[in-house]
């Protein structure tokens, strides 16, 4: 029987409803290995349910309970991710695009939904992707409770997506971290981030393929990885690193370092006449950011206000309390070190820099 004498359907739009259906097969239970007795709800339903119940009571004299939210992307990245066919990290940069800004706060990420957005939808792929998405929630405590898969024939080019995410996280408010106690002389620990994690992408990439001709395949001096990996190397996930901060009392304040770099970021965190003094030669800025910064001749000021140039997260803490806070990045499997002081500043917090290359 022909399309014409059958009726067209939604197959025909562009819309694989079957192949949706093998994506939540794929899925379910993935999603499920994330969850603990709060959530109420599986995937499939209209909404997911999220009992605090337990939390609040299990929080000894939680006075003010505060729901934290925060929502992201991935960004250019996922063009990486297009070119080489390797899907099952991405997931990982875009839990950690969102709790990783959650946590800041001192808030316990408590669960994670998704958006996944393609032209057509390829159920083995979204699987790669949404696998990652649930192993960053489990590496961060929380639970993925659902999320929507949009199937958007024309929208978007064949063999592409874009992402989404939404976390929500839980504070008693006494305990918030907000930086409203920083004051001079205070220290700043920056976490040391191994690559780019997901901001800068398209800088890296019109440099690095555009303008300097490499490919994905291609291994640069220095460089663990080829190109192709190294771009891919996922964000690092904070969560852990925050509670333990924030349950000994010692962060004043925490900074993810994304678009905008140091300077655009360490800022949000400190209250009025300060500004935070960094040394940038206090840490090591992996290989790739010299290679992007040469083959692009990209100013250092440039660089600086992109890429997040090796500190993935900054803490202000309490100078007495400094080896605590490296303590703690180091149980938490990471590595740090100090970078800078609290200064006296102006009306508006900036970043200052104690070695030239920074401010060239």
């Amino acid at each position: 029987m022909s399309t014409q004498d059958s009726g067209l359907t939604y197959r025909d739009a562009g819309v694989d409803i079957e192949e949706a259906d093998r994506l939540i097969d794929r899925i379910k239970d993935v999603a499920k290995a994330t969850h603990g007795p709060q959530v109420l709800s599986g995937l499939g339903g209209f909404a997911s349910l999220f009992s605090l119940k337990d939390l609040i009571e299990a929080g000894q004299g939680m006075t003010d309970p505060v729901l934290v939210a925060g929502t992201d992307g991935v960004g250019t990245k996922l063009k990486v991710a297009f070119a080489t066919g390797r899907h099952d990290t991405v997931g990982i940069d875009l839990v950690a695009m969102c709790v990783n800004d959650v946590v800041t706060t001192g808030a316990r990420p408590l669960f994670f939904l998704d958006y996944f957005g393609t032209g057509r939808l390829s159920a083995d792929v979204a699987a790669q992707v949404i696998s990652g998405v649930a192993e960053g929630c489990r590496r961060s405590g929380c639970a993925l409770v659902g999320g929507e898969t949009a199937e958007l024939p024309g929208l978007y080019d064949p063999g592409e997506y874009d992402l989404a995410g939404f976390c929500v996280g839980l504070l008693d408010r006494p305990r918030l971290v907000d930086g409203s106690n920083v004051q001079p002389g205070d220290v700043v620990v920056g976490v040391h981030a191994q690559g780019l994690h997901s901001n800068g992408l398209s800088l890296a990439q019109k440099v690095l393929f555009e303008h300097a001709g490499l490919t994905h395949d291609t291994t640069l001096q220095g460089c663990e990885f080829d190109l192709g990996t190294e771009l891919l190397r996922p964000t690092d996930l904070y969560a852990k690193l925050a509670g333990a901060l924030t349950d000994a009392g010692i962060a004043k304040a925490m900074a993810h370092i994304t678009g905008g770099g140091l300077p655009g970021n360490v800022p949000r965190v400190l209250p009025k006449g300060t500004q935070a003094v960094l040394d940038r030669s206090q840490w090591k800025r992996p290989e790739i950011f010299r290679h992007i910064q040469e083959f692009g001749q990209v100013q250092a000021a440039e660089m600086y206000r992109t890429f997040n140039m090796g500190i993935g997260l900054s803490v202000v803490c309490e100078p007495g309390r400094a080896d605590e806070a490296l303590q703690c990045v180091a149980q938490a499997g990471l590595s740090a070190s100090r970078i800078g002081h609290i200064a006296p500043g102006g009306e508006t917090p900036t970043v200052a820099w104690a070695s030239p290359e920074a401010s060239a």
